[in-house]
């Protein structure tokens, strides 16, 4: 009696069958085909895409033209935008020739920062001096008390070194970091998103918002915030991508070539140097330097990060990823991020620790020799603790502050730009400070600082999008979007009886848009859609797309504090809380 055994191939493909789940199995008799098996570094380091052939073949390229044309692409689409952006916030910098809103702060903080090594005591009203005198002004000697740390002032007195002590000096770094900020969200929405169109639409969008717009033309802090806050989220997002390419590597391939997920090598794998969290960790620390809700921006883009090891190694194989991520991830992430971000802020005050302690030096520098005598931490250097005395004192001032503001604003109503902060108004008469000659009234001339209200409105329907892509169909990149808005946004939920201005938005307004994007490319269709279902996603979302830069054309000129006729300003106030 005699047997015939099965051939190679059928064994496999029994194999390849018992291996399927029993409900697949059933299915087969219904025509049902399991997906074919994919290659796990796909999955890891997923590809960026690529325009259509038919995009090439109508424009007559061949296809060595394209490729060239894609790899120039992911940098000269955003170079494009970034020149657009920074012509825009450089043009008449000087304008207005005032000190407005919180740069009488801020402005005149830093040129004693970077004069004396800590903040000075300024006579009141001497705005209209500073104004005459410029960099001739006499500086004070006095110590002031002062609220936020000085990495912002430091990069507000960069500008003033370099071009005295005027409003362009004191303007042009913010001015440099927003336009350096539509560079970074245009690599870093090209990376999340693998498009370039969608990281430049991003980019675009930043680059015609308006408060994004009014905050890189005045010396505040937030957009100094805004700009590490990014470059932080960027640094994580790039390191994410070189720790699962060297996953995906350590992982074993197939008889055909596939790399296949492997549990014990996905849970017991180290990930080896990973620069990019020091980097990280350094934008933190000058984050939190520049204003201390910069630490709650910590917590959230650290704890995404290890949330993004814990994806990881699951994708790799890992039975067990949050046993290996807390083993082998948790703590050198730990080491990478937090130490650094705290060293860099106590750095960050270096000239405050190096002034004079006998009373000539910063504010409180010698409280330890005063008024800190005895104690149990005497053992400390007098500097640690007469900083540490500093830093409660201001803590107390933040949290008990609730002195009304005729600008200030709920959090709830900022994502529909409820309430706008007036940084600068007057009312020239015709024919004076740009008021056309002819007009009958006084004009208007104000900087407001505005989200273009368009783009914001629409965002709030894109955060209802994103927040459903995550929550219904885990996609990782809103996730991270949205754990971007959270960090500057829901903190400030926790002080709804604090004076706290709309302005603060400012430091989510990158992932307000990043949000915009990800709804847009929704609207287009994903890849492999029909002609007639792109035709329409591409008509619906041009619209949007160019009613959004129409409305920050119409309200340029009170973002830019350009006289327009009374009338004219009063049809863009919009809102009854805006005036």
């Amino acid at each position: 009696m005699t047997s015939t055994a099965p051939s190679p191939d059928t064994r496999e493909s029994q194999a390849a069958e018992g291996q399927q789940p029993s409900w697949q199995r059933r299915l087969r008799r219904f025509g049902y085909v399991a997906r074919p098996r994919e290659d796990v570094t796909a999955r890891l380091v997923p590809p960026y895409t690529r325009p259509s052939p038919r995009l090439w073949t109508t424009l007559g390229l061949s296809r060595a033209d394209a490729d060239l044309v894609v790899r120039w692409s992911a940098w000269a689409g955003p170079l494009l935008i970034t020149l657009v952006a920074g012509v825009m916030r450089f043009w008449n910098l000087g304008s207005p020739r005032d000190v407005i809103f919180d740069e009488t702060y801020y402005a005149k903080d830093a040129w004693g920062l970077i004069h004396r090594g800590y903040e000075v005591n300024w006579p009141d009203k001497i705005n209209d001096d500073v104004l005459r005198q410029g960099s001739d002004i006499a500086l004070p000697h006095d110590a002031a008390y002062v609220v936020h740390p000085p990495v912002g002032k430091y990069v507000i007195g960069l500008g003033e070194w370099l071009f005295g002590f005027n409003p362009f000096g004191w303007r042009f770094m913010t001015a440099v970091l927003g336009t350096l900020s539509v560079l970074m969200l245009c690599r870093i929405g090209r990376r999340l998103f693998r498009s370039t169109f969608l990281g430049c639409l991003a980019g675009a969008l930043l680059a015609m918002d308006g408060l994004h717009f009014v905050m890189s033309r005045t010396a505040l802090l937030d957009q100094v915030l805004m700009f590490f806050v990014l470059a932080a989220f960027g640094c994580f997002l790039i390191d994410r991508d070189r720790a699962r390419e060297r996953l995906a590597a350590a992982l074993p391939a197939d008889e055909d070539g596939l790399v296949r997920p492997d549990p014990y090598i996905a849970e017991t794998v180290r990930l080896g140097w990973r620069p990019w969290r020091w980097a990280a960790g350094l934008c933190l620390g000058l984050a939190f330097g520049t204003k201390w809700n910069g630490l709650y921006v910590m917590v959230f883009l650290c704890l995404m990060t290890v949330f993004w090891d814990v994806g990881a190694r699951r994708v790799a194989g890992a039975v067990r990823p949050y046993r290996a991520v807390l083993r082998r991830d948790v703590l050198p992430a730990f080491v990478s991020t937090v130490p650094v971000a705290l060293a860099t802020y106590v750095v960050s005050w270096l000239g405050w620790i190096l002034s004079p302690s006998d009373g000539s030096g910063g504010y409180y520098r010698d409280w330890a020799a005063t008024q800190g005598r005895g104690g149990n931490w005497t053992w400390l250097p007098d500097w640690v603790r007469s900083l540490w005395h500093y830093e409660h004192a201001v803590y107390e001032f933040h949290v008990g502050l609730s002195s009304p503001h005729t600008y200030q604003s709920n959090p709830w109503s900022w994502i529909v730009d409820g309430r706008p902060v007036s940084y600068f108004y007057e009312s020239p008469r015709p024919g004076k400070h740009g008021c056309p000659a002819d007009t009958t009234e006084k004009c208007a001339r104000e900087v407001l600082a505005l989200g273009t209200p368009l783009l914001w409105w629409v965002g709030a329907c894109a955060l209802l999008y994103v927040l459903w892509r995550w929550g219904l169909r885990r996609d990782w990149r809103a996730g991270a979007i949205l754990c971007g808005v959270l960090a500057g946004y829901l903190p400030w939920f926790f002080y709804q009886e604090r004076t706290i201005f709309y302005f603060y938005a400012v430091v989510f307004v990158p992932f307000l848009c990043l949000a915009v994007a990800m709804l847009i490319g929704a609207i287009l269709g994903p890849p492999g859609s029909g002609e007639r279902r792109r035709v329409a996603g591409a008509a619906a979302s041009g619209v949007v797309v160019l009613l959004i830069f129409w409305n920050f054309i119409y309200f340029w000129p009170i973002y830019t504090g350009t006289a327009i006729p009374i009338d004219s300003w009063r049809s863009r106030m919009w809102l009854d809380t805006w005036v």
